[in-house]
């Protein structure tokens, strides 16, 4: 089978790793691709979606595996609908679930699917009204993609006005944030579960908890998320029976609405006496998230998103690991905000052979490796024991180097 992965991140490198691991593969291409994807596939620079269409059907592709969000919004997989090329991932319509906040929660709340309470504005005006229906801290979030960067807690009314300042009158979003969902603040743990969607059924994988704060003690500003773990200890088997019927929702709501697509439902839950309510949706693998359930999988991915797309994907189709795994980021100095690029990498050969570098930003030039983005390298292991794992992982990140190197100390400290 010929395969072509979309993106060029730490989620894109674990998914052609884990492509790279099935005999059904003949070939294997990546667009853009970084440092780390060269390790499996050829590296392809294509522009657009018309660009993608053209490559795939030259290039004899029988699979298309769509990895970012913004490509599934613009509706890439619709691009396809006339071809004989598989894709994997959300058709437009149905990625509004994480291109808009407001389709997302209307779903919700139409289909009993627990969540914060909101009202969703379309002016500064409206917003300084609504927000006196609601206790502080509260959150506001941008309605369209913001790159992770569109949600903010207030902890005050001037913090919530100063927010809807930016957003509708200096537009730190552009269109992105005309609309802003208001929603009560939860309070919790956050947990993340990937589900495999076969048109329309949803199929949990294993869980997963990342980081999203940059600075130890989740404190600082939010990223991508610079660390992660699964499985998430709050998935014990009292809370999976909560999620069960909450997934059943999701799924029953997604064949009502002619929105069953064959591809990935990231679900991001707050846990609160093992009742969880969620706190958003996206139509992808999520990063970091990908870079710890893939290397748990033991099932061949190929096979298992062939049997998404047919519709007759099951439970019993994805086999996993006992092993647990963890992986923390290494960031440029000034993530999240304004940061460095174009540093050399060394020291990755070095690592010992249980860890993994997967490649989140970065590029291979002129014989180098160098960083390429705020998030730069996820440092990852598998094993029997969250501690142990974690040591190894902190004893082989001082092994790898790049100027202004950056990661949290305390990724895996679970309490």
């Amino acid at each position: 089978m010929r395969v072509l992965v979309i993106g060029n991140g730490g989620r894109e490198d674990a998914i052609c790793k884990k492509i790279s691991e099935s005999k059904k593969l003949t070939k294997l291409y990546c667009s853009e691709g970084n440092a780390g994807t060269l390790r499996y596939a050829e590296n392809v620079k294509l522009k657009s979606n018309d660009e993608i269409l053209d490559f795939a059907e030259k290039n004899n592709i029988n699979l298309v595996i769509v990895g970012p969000e913004v490509p599934l919004c613009e509706g890439i997989k619709d691009k396809f609908d006339n071809t004989n090329i598989k894709v994997f991932g959300a058709d437009k319509e149905s990625a509004k679930l994480e291109g808009s906040k407001d389709f997302a929660k209307e779903f919700m709340l139409k289909y009993n699917i627990p969540t914060a309470k909101y009202e969703t504005v379309t002016s500064k005006s409206e917003g300084e009204k609504v927000i006196k229906h609601f206790a502080y801290p509260l959150v506001i979030k941008a309605d369209g993609l913001c790159a992770g960067k569109g949600v903010k807690i207030c902890q005050n009314e001037l913090e919530a006005k100063e927010y809807l300042k930016e957003l509708f009158e200096e537009k730190i979003f552009g269109k992105e944030g005309t609309t802003a969902v208001i929603e009560e603040f939860l309070e919790g743990k956050e947990a993340s579960l990937l589900c495999f969607v076969s048109d329309g059924n949803l199929i949990p994988m294993e869980s997963a908890r990342d980081y999203k704060r940059i600075y130890d003690g989740d404190k600082g500003e939010n990223t991508g998320g610079v660390g992660c773990y699964s499985p998430n200890e709050l998935f014990n088997e009292d809370l999976k029976k909560s999620i069960k019927p909450v997934l059943e929702k999701i799924s029953y709501g997604l064949k009502q609405e002619n929105l069953a697509y064959s591809g990935i439902l990231f679900i991001g839950f707050m846990i609160k006496n093992n009742e969880p309510k969620i706190l958003e949706f996206n139509v992808r693998f999520g990063d970091p998230e990908t870079e710890v359930v893939l290397p748990r999988m033991e099932s061949d991915l190929i096979d298992v998103i062939e049997k998404s797309i047919e519709g007759t994907l099951k439970a019993e189709d994805l086999t996993w690991k006992k092993d647990k795994c963890m992986t923390v980021i290494l960031t440029s100095k000034g993530y999240p905000l304004k940061y460095e690029k174009g540093k050399e990498i060394s020291g990755i050969e070095n690592v010992d052979e249980d860890i993994y570098v997967y490649h989140n930003n970065t590029e291979f030039k002129n014989n180098k490796i160098l960083s390429a983005g705020g998030r730069v390298l996820s440092v990852t292991a598998l094993g029997s024991d969250f501690e142990e794992i974690r040591k190894r992982i902190y004893k082989n990140i001082e092994k790898i180097n790049f100027e202004n190197k950056t990661f949290r100390k305390d990724i895996g400290i679970i309490k």
